[in-house]
């Protein structure tokens, strides 16, 4: 199991660290020029993990599935290429404390290790899901895709994180 979670588990990781040193109303703060507020992007994680684990599930009980060769999915940790969110993983505007989004990334990876957990590696193989850029993928990549998919939206977080950081106004203090 640590061959296919090993690397997510150190990116969660620095996730989490990452977060930490925030308030709740700087974790939820929108960022000034656009895009994803860091709540945000950590809520797409948890989103999209659980997607993953949900889709796994599915496809492990469908007769019909593909099997197919493993496709080169460590590139979608490049942020050269431009992918978009699908429908079901967009983050809300709802308000979140950092505590609340540390319980759903601890949920959606359970769940994703229960699903893990539930297959043999035999089935893992044997079997595969769509991916928009990729195109069929088997279902042993994904977990290891999950990682990646963090790999990338770390990098993002780290950005969104120095911003909000960067826009807390200075202290100034007042002699009498």
């Amino acid at each position: 199991m640590l061959v296919v979670f090993g690397e997510n588990i150190k990116v969660r990781k620095r996730i989490l660290q990452l977060i930490e040193g925030l308030t709740d109303e700087e974790f939820n703060e929108m960022p000034s020029h656009g895009g994803w507020s860091p709540k945000q992007i950590v809520e797409h994680l948890a989103l999209m993990e659980c997607q993953v684990a949900t889709n796994i599930a599915k496809e492990l009980k469908n007769p019909d599935s593909l099997r197919v060769f493993k496709k080169p999915i460590s590139v979608s940790s490049i942020p050269l290429l431009k992918t978009y969110a699908l429908e079901y993983t967009e983050p809300t505007d709802i308000h979140l404390s950092i505590s609340e989004i540390k319980e759903r990334l601890h949920q959606s990876r359970n769940f994703l290790l229960d699903i893990y957990d539930s297959a043999t590696e035999v089935e893992l193989r044997a079997k595969s899901i769509k991916h928009p850029m990729f195109g069929n993928v088997p279902l042993i990549q994904w977990f290891r895709f999950v990682g990646f998919h963090e790999k990338r939206h770390l990098r993002q977080l780290k950005r969104a994180v120095e911003r909000v950081k960067s826009t807390k106004p200075l202290l100034t203090q007042s002699y009498k």
